[in-house]
């Protein structure tokens, strides 16, 4: 029994992993929650905003690529954020005043406004297809692991090697960062603290003088760099193609709901529970238990619940079994 090399295995094939996509998951359902929280709608184009964010990302990046500019050892991404925050923001901001503002001002059904943003969702898809193409696109560049197999093995004399990847890492610290940033906004500023009066009661937050044009367009700015981060974060840790970020939208709004809608502790903690529920399932562990086990007991088979190909089926599963059984989520959709 080798206890340490399984422990190993496990931390790069799932624990690792997970946590990456835990905190990309956690940012893509944050953005989810603002909208469900203050605008009172469930955002269905939400994960192709994301796409959207991160295809002008990949364009610019490809343009500083082009000029010679780099960052060293991080991708390139990371100066053009700024441009795909900035054509996200145009995007959304200008999808609310053509569109949504329209069904708010009617007081329109929030239902109604499920089914306007499915067509939102489309539209933005195919714009994207358009734009950049239908293949995956790589535009990631600088070093590829922070901690190499080899260079771990030659540390540790262990049979089995650690890694992570640059793009992990990044996407952990970026999403403590931004986590803390939002919630520092939300309850130290005074437009934050509009939001959260907004988003408690509508009514008193009006009669009390708060502006509901600019909460609306604050709330869709900062949807706009969530979106792209979490897309950003997403493209460099695994790849950019348009029709996965469509299939990211159930993860998303799993986590929002398995959290609690509406409650942007949830949405971390949600992000985090599908991850890592995700990852688990759809792993073989066949290799972390020929460390644990005795020779004579090593399994034959791959020892996997679930093929990667269902993996998206994992959050559908745990999205049901929580709508039956709490459908407030953990955090009973607390407001923002």
């Amino acid at each position: 029994m080798d206890p340490l090399n399984a422990l190993i295995v496990l931390a790069n094939f799932v624990i690792i992993p997970a946590m990456a996509y835990g905190a990309q998951l956690s940012l893509g359902a944050l953005g989810v929650t603002l909208i469900y929280g203050i605008l009172r709608f469930s955002n269905f184009a939400h994960a192709d905003g994301m796409a959207a964010g991160t295809a002008a990302t990949i364009l610019f990046t490809w343009w500083l690529q082009a000029l010679g500019v780099s960052l060293g050892p991080l991708p390139t991404a990371l100066l053009a954020i700024p441009v795909g925050i900035a054509v996200a923001a145009a995007l959304l901001l200008g999808t609310d005043r053509v569109v949504y503002r329209f069904y708010r001002a009617r007081r329109a059904a929030p239902v109604v406004l499920v089914i306007v943003s499915m067509g939102v969702m489309f539209v933005y898809n195919g714009l994207v297809r358009f734009v950049i193409g239908v293949d995956d696109q790589n535009f990631a560049d600088g070093e590829r692991f922070l901690i190499s197999v080899r260079d771990f093995r030659e540390m540790t004399g262990l049979e089995e090697g650690l890694a992570i990847k640059t793009s992990q890492a990044l996407t952990v610290v970026t999403a403590v960062i931004v986590v803390a940033l939002l919630f520092w906004f939300l309850q130290r500023t005074r437009t934050g603290k509009s939001m959260r009066a907004f988003s408690d009661n509508e009514d008193l937050a009006l009669l009390s003088g708060i502006n509901p044009e600019k909460v609306v367009t604050v709330t869709w700015l900062i949807v706009a760099a969530l979106a792209t981060i979490a897309g950003v974060l997403y493209g460099l840790d695994k790849s950019f193609k348009p029709f996965t970020y469509f299939q990211l939208l159930l993860p998303i709004f799993a986590s929002a709901i398995v959290g609690g809608l509406g409650s942007p502790l949830g949405a971390i903690a949600g992000g985090f529970i599908i991850a890592f529920a995700e990852v688990t399932i759809t792993y073989p562990l066949k290799k972390v238990l020929s460390y644990l086990m005795p020779e004579s007991m090593e399994p034959d088979g791959l020892i996997q619940l679930l093929s990667t190909d269902y993996k998206f089926a994992v959050s559908f599963v745990i999205l049901i079994v929580v709508l039956l059984v709490r459908p407030t989520g953990l955090f009973r959709g607390q407001s923002v």
